[in-house]
């Protein structure tokens, strides 16, 4: 069974590139947040834990903030 999917965001990226997050919700109930990574016709998807979208996001905010 496909399990239901929520868009959360959308971004333009450079290089024409794009960044999708997308809630995935499991038969369980579980729910991941998945980034999806277009570069043309390739397309790499990740599942993230809360915990672990939460240590990239600091991450991320830690390196934009410092430039």
């Amino acid at each position: 069974m496909t399990e239901p999917i929520r868009d959360i965001a959308k971004y333009e990226l450079p290089y024409m590139r794009r960044a999708e997050l997308r809630e995935a919700e499991f038969d369980s109930g579980m729910k991941m947040l998945r980034l999806v990574l277009r570069e043309g016709k390739r397309i790499t998807q990740v599942d993230l834990d809360p915990e672990t979208a939460r240590a990239i996001a600091a991450e991320m905010t830690a390196w934009a903030e410092a430039q």
